[in-house]
């Protein structure tokens, strides 16, 4: 469990990061300081988000294809 944590962190830093630098080498390249910067800032953070939705929904269909533990029986009686 603390792996998927440990993913759903690294993809979204990932995802700011790539997207703000996209923007900001864009940015200087045609000197349109900071439009591009912010535009490509939130796409990389919709972009992770996005990939956090999808990361739960494949653990949640791991986990919902995982087959139930058996049920223990309780041999001993109820003394009332």
């Amino acid at each position: 469990m603390s792996g998927f944590a440990f993913r759903i962190g690294v993809e979204l830093v990932t995802a700011l990061l790539v997207g703000g630098g996209i923007g900001w080498l864009l940015d200087r390249w045609w000197g349109t300081e900071p439009f591009l910067l912010l535009l490509f800032f939130f796409l990389g953070a919709a972009a992770g988000i996005l990939n956090v939705f999808r990361a739960a929904r494949e653990m949640q269909r791991q986990i919902s294809s995982q087959p139930l533990a058996p049920a223990v029986a309780d041999d001993e009686e109820d003394e009332r």
